[in-house]
């Protein structure tokens, strides 16, 4: 392990504790804690609801207001200008030696990377979810169909339309005719209903130009999955600045079997994570009353991080009131939830999109419990089927994940007995060690082009 490094290193997100964090707060915090083991100093910067300083396990956290009420066109574009200037202020004061990107939203935005590549120093971004180039945020084409993330305009218009409703042959329709019309209509200001429809092509397009504008900056871009990799390099990213770095979880009870209940009792099933349509908590709520003879217990534990995933599990628990086999509980703290999973026979992952890691599968690994989850991207890169848990098709209804909870229950004993070819997932150490020397590379070759 590499130590007494003097290197500060400013970390940009969406969220960060107090606030409920997700699976990239998580693995930020996770980052900085290792990092300054090894003499980096961290310093986190969030948009928030005001300019404020904490000091979070020995890292500084500033948060800048922002309103959150960003423009459409730099929704599709570069981001907030306000918020640029929030985030430039900072980057004055704290004066990193580099930067690392690892969000990309209207206040953490292609623009806030242009001001860190103008002040001279390396920039690092990390692709942690497909919300970074997929304008429907889950890289299912048609909400069906796996996509290689490749930015094609009217392609991705249609999908984003379809996914507002509009059929698929309509929105290429529509996608045809708004990029004729489309920057007349922009030209006047006119939105809302048809008017945005047919300016979606040109929003697309001012997107996707960011984007790309993202990928050519960026120094290094860190792939924690190889399908990121692969859209990537899809999208013109040479291979010499992508870094594939998988997530790591920290846990003194990885890969020890769980002591679970009977095999007499039902089968004790958790979720947890962020409430959102993505994460398909309410696809397996929906196979749960598919199967009411099922001997299943259900678990979950949901992160609300806004209003509508707020107002999203509040109408998910009304819902299911009747069926007793379900509980909702609070969030688990991050420093718990291994040993919380540790309790129960599996873990139900129902994603609909593509995801890194998610964190959850590795830390139902770490907590030596099997997943039942889809099949897609990260998960399916993780998860061995019939091995150390059971993958199920993702774009099925949820009569296929009612079909599977019914026979994983009725078997409760083999569905247990997966827990027995868990493997132990990698450490958080070995991420930070790798960022480290990614930013050891970075600051040499910043220093190199200085010097010549």
């Amino acid at each position: 392990m590499v130590t007494d490094v003097d290197l500060t290193v400013l970390h940009i997100v969406y969220s960060y504790p107090p606030d409920p964090p997700g699976g990239t707060e998580v693995y930020v915090h996770e980052l900085c804690r290792r990092l300054r083991e090894r003499g980096v100093t961290s310093v986190v910067v969030a948009p928030g609801r005001a300019d404020e300083t904490h000091l979070i396990d020995g890292v500084r956290v500033r948060r800048f207001a922002y309103a959150g009420q960003a423009a459409l066109e730099d929704i599709y574009g570069m981001g907030d200008p306000r918020a640029a200037e929030a985030f430039d202020r900072i980057l004055a004061e704290e004066a990193p030696d580099l930067v690392h990107q690892h969000a990309l939203t209207p206040a953490c935005s292609v623009e806030v990377a242009e001001r860190v590549k103008a002040s001279g120093r390396p920039l690092v971004f990390t692709y942690h979810t497909p919300t970074v180039s997929c304008v429907r945020s889950t890289l299912l084409r048609w909400g069906r169909d796996v996509c290689d993330g490749r930015l094609d305009a009217g392609t991705c218009s249609a999908c984003l339309l379809d996914a507002h409703g509009v059929s698929a042959g309509m929105g290429r329709v529509v996608s045809a005719v708004g990029t004729v019309v489309g920057g007349g209509l922009e030209a006047v200001g006119a939105a809302g209903g048809a008017f945005t429809a047919l300016r979606m092509p040109g929003l697309v397009r001012r997107q996707h130009s960011a984007i790309r504008r993202l990928f050519e900056i960026c120094d290094a871009i860190v792939a924690p999955a190889p399908w990121v990799r692969d859209l990537l390099l899809t999208n013109g990213v040479s291979g010499d600045r992508i870094v594939l770095s998988r997530h790591g979880v920290a846990s003194d009870t990885a890969g020890k079997p769980a002591t679970r209940r009977s095999d007499r009792s039902a089968l004790r099933i958790v979720h947890l994570g962020r409430v959102d349509a993505a994460k398909g908590t309410r696809l397996l709520l929906d196979a749960m009353s598919m199967c009411p003879g099922a001997l299943v217990e259900l678990d979950i534990y949901g992160v609300s991080q806004d209003d509508g995933s707020r107002s999203l599990l509040e109408r998910i628990e009304a819902d299911t009131r009747s069926d007793i086999r379900v509980r909702f509980l609070p969030p688990v703290p991050h420093d718990r939830v291994v040993t919380t999973l540790a309790t129960y026979d599996a873990v139900a992952v129902p994603s609909q999109g593509l995801e890194t890691g998610p964190l959850v599968v590795l830390e139902s690994f770490a907590a030596g419990v099997p997943v039942i989850g889809s099949d897609l991207g990260g998960i399916a890169e993780k998860v061995r089927h019939g091995v150390d848990g059971l993958l199920v098709r993702p774009f099925d209804s949820a009569a296929r994940w009612a079909d599977v909870l019914t026979r994983a229950a009725a078997d409760a004993p083999a569905v247990r007995a997966l827990a027995e070819n868990v493997r132990a997932p990698r450490s958080p150490e070995a991420v930070a060690d790798e960022m480290l020397s990614l930013y050891g590379r970075m600051m040499h070759h910043q220093t190199f082009v200085a010097r010549t």
